[in-house]
This record gives C-alpha cells, sequence and structure tokens, in this order.
C-alpha cells in the first residue's frame, strides 16, 4: 500500500518537472539570423525615394523587386523578367503602349501571329503562349550569335543564353547582334534608359534550354 502511496505521490511531481523543463525560456535567439528584407511591409514609402542608411545597398533593394524567386530555372528566368517589365501584370499598358506582363509591343506581337491588342491583355494564356513564341523566334535568329558568344566576356559582362535571349525581348534580336558582334560598342537603350548590357547582366545564367528556337513560332491557344 505504501509503495502504490509513493509512485502516485511521485508521478505529478516528475510530470510537473518535464513540463516546466520544455517551457525554459533560456534558450538564445540570434535575431541576426531573421530578416525582413524583401519582405512586402507596406510601410507606403516610394520605392523611387533614395536609399539612404540602410541595411543593404541600392542594388541589393532593387534585386527584391524580382520575386518570387525561382532560383535559376526557366519559370524562374520568365518570371524575373516579367517582373522586371511590368511587375508581373497581366492587365497594365505602358506610358508608350507597350501590353500586359511581358510589355509587348504591338509590331512584335503581330511577327507572332497575334493582332488583337484588347484579346491579347485580357487574356493571361495568351500572353504566356507569346512569350514562349517570341523567345522561340529570337533563339533561332539570334543562334548563330548564341553559339559563337556565350561564354565569353563582352563590356565586362559574362554573355549566356538567358542573357541574350533577355536582351532580344528588352531591344529586339537585330539589336542584340549589332551589340555582340561589335563587342558592345553598338549599344541599344530604351525609352527609360534601360540597355542591352543592362539585361545581358541581369538576366545571366538561368537554364533557357526549354526554348527551341523556331523561325515560325506563333502564339496560338
Amino acid at each position: 500500500m505504501n509503495k502504490r502511496l509513493v509512485v502516485y505521490s511521485v508521478m505529478p511531481v516528475m510530470i510537473l518537472i518535464t513540463v516546466f523543463g520544455s517551457l525554459n525560456t533560456n534558450v538564445y535567439i540570434d535575431f541576426a539570423d531573421y530578416s525582413v528584407k524583401c519582405l512586402d511591409l507596406d510601410f507606403n514609402i516610394s520605392k523611387d525615394l533614395p536609399q539612404t542608411n540602410s541595411e543593404f545597398g541600392i542594388d541589393d533593394f532593387e534585386d527584391c523587386f524580382f520575386s518570387p524567386k525561382l532560383d535559376k530555372s526557366f519559370i524562374g528566368f520568365k518570371e524575373a523578367l516579367a517582373f522586371k517589365e511590368s511587375r508581373g501584370d497581366y492587365f497594365t499598358v505602358n506610358s508608350y503602349g507597350y501590353l500586359g506582363k511581358y510589355q509587348f509591343g504591338k509590331s512584335t506581337l503581330e511577327l507572332i501571329g497575334v493582332n488583337n491588342a484588347d484579346e491579347f491583355l485580357n487574356n493571361p494564356e495568351l500572353q504566356e503562349k507569346a512569350f514562349i513564341a517570341n523567345a522561340a523566334r529570337n533563339k533561332w535568329i539570334l543562334r548563330r550569335d548564341i553559339k559563337r558568344f556565350v561564354g565569353k566576356h563582352i563590356d565586362g559582362v559574362l554573355v549566356t543564353e538567358s542573357g541574350i535571349l533577355a536582351a532580344a525581348h528588352l531591344a529586339g534580336p537585330g539589336s542584340v547582334k549589332k551589340y555582340l558582334r561589335s563587342y558592345g560598342a553598338i549599344g541599344f537603350a530604351d525609352a527609360y534608359g534601360t540597355t542591352v548590357r543592362n539585361y545581358m547582366k541581369k538576366f545571366s545564367g538561368y537554364d533557357t534550354s526549354f526554348i527551341v528556337g523556331d523561325r515560325e513560332a506563333k502564339a496560338i491557344l
């Protein structure tokens, strides 16, 4: 009887010790392991304001806009490019009339079989097809330049296939040919001042093997 009483008396004590031990608050937390960098905290601060006294530099701040970050996959490539072009907005038109998530001009759309701008702007699936078709067409046009220049450095930038395709999306394949074949002497800048070199560098090293060069590529649903 006494043995049972001892057992029943000790068990609650052991349970309490275990519970209080698990609630120990002396565990050290290194807050350096946690960061709000790149999180949208909605402080209503214009991204156009100069970034001074920041814990990270302007280049890092701009890189935060390349979201979502999907490593160097093809999806990462097209989503990073779309974010740079329009913040990924399918339904936007910029001040120069460029359309949608990837900011296509009407003349480029016509080359890949899209003749109705309103339909294009309101059809995300068609916009994705257009991006693939345009990249395939550009890859075919630039196939010799890709073979010749990938792996070389031009104007301090390592040339990669994804950088070439991104630059062609910005400037057109003809401008990219001129840039590469002049070793950077003949450049291009769009209306906002973005250059072929900017895109060659920013979109370097993605896997664009998914894209197959096709002279007659069309955006067909």
